[in-house]
C-alpha cells in the first residue's frame, strides 16, 4: 500500500513533508485534495487513521470556518463543510497504512514511517 500524501503545493509545511519524505527515499501517492476533495468516507477514514475528533483536522482559523460558525457545529456538520469546502482540511496529511498524522511540524510523520 503506497503511502498518501495530501498536499497543498502552495503550503509551505505541505512542501517540507514532501521533502522530508524523499529525503527518507519514499515517494508518496500525491493527492492534492483541493482540487480533487475527499468525500465523507475518506475524511471518517482518515479521522480514524489519525485518532482525532473531526475539528482537529479543521483549519479553524480559515474564513469559511468563521463564516459558517462552525464552531458550534457537530461532527456531520464539519464534515460537510470539509467536503464543501477543501481548504479547511489541515495540511499535510500523510497515512501510512492504518495510521496517518499531520505533518505539523513536518518531522511528526516519521513517527507513522
Amino acid at each position: 500500500m503506497p503511502i498518501l500524501l495530501y498536499h497543498n503545493p502552495r503550503c509551505s509545511k505541505s512542501r517540507a513533508t514532501l521533502a522530508l519524505l524523499r529525503e527518507q527515499g519514499l515517494e508518496p501517492e500525491i493527492v492534492e485534495y483541493l482540487a480533487h476533495p475527499p468525500d465523507e468516507e475518506t475524511l471518517k477514514a482518515l479521522q480514524a487513521s489519525l485518532g482525532c475528533q473531526i475539528r482537529d483536522m479543521m483549519r479553524t482559523g480559515e474564513a469559511p470556518y468563521r463564516e459558517m460558525n462552525l464552531a458550534q457545529a457537530d461532527e456531520p456538520q464539519l464534515l460537510h463543510a470539509l467536503t464543501e469546502h477543501p481548504i479547511l482540511l489541515q495540511r499535510p496529511i500523510v497515512v501510512n497504512g492504518k495510521r496517518a498524522a499531520i505533518g505539523r511540524p513536518p518531522e511528526n510523520v516519521l513517527e507513522i514511517l
